[in-house]
């Protein structure tokens, strides 16, 4: 058994959450054109645009190399305008036996959660991704205050 862990990040976001949870959820495959840098490549593999039980893939350059992740929306809620992504698949599962993402967005804040499982003692913590996803959601929130 691996190592457990919770990392959690906030951003403020003047734009508000409510419009980076609107572009996770309806939206996600402008995220490309919005920050082309980090996300190369979204698409639906199965389902619909992030319903609970979508299949998504992303490639994407974290630190400089080109990733993969492959996840399935568990759960999405309105009321806190939360999306729970489970990694099923991609380059994260080298290094950690589960991960699941959490995107929560309220008022002027938008935050990331991780709940992972370490395959080693050794594995570091994912600082580097959660400091991508930071990126990613400022990248965006300038994408809506043009």
């Amino acid at each position: 058994m691996g190592v457990k862990g919770k990392l959690i990040g906030s951003v403020e976001v003047k734009c508000g959450g409510h419009l980076i949870h609107d572009i996770f959820h309806t939206k996600t495959h402008h995220i490309c054109s919005i920050s082309p840098s980090k996300i190369q490549n979204f698409e639906i593999q199965e389902g619909e645009t992030i319903k609970v039980g979508s299949i998504v893939n992303w490639k994407y350059n974290d630190d400089g190399k080109d990733k993969i992740a492959k996840q399935v929306i568990e759960a999405v809620d309105f009321q806190t305008n939360t999306i729970t992504w489970k990694v099923i698949g991609g380059d994260l599962l080298e290094l950690y036996n589960s991960f699941t993402i959490i995107t929560s967005c309220d008022h002027q804040w938008t935050t990331w959660t991780f709940v992972y499982e370490k395959k080693t003692e050794d594995i570091p913590e994912p600082l580097v991704l959660l400091g991508f996803v930071l990126h990613v959601t400022k990248d965006i929130e300038g994408h809506l205050s043009k």
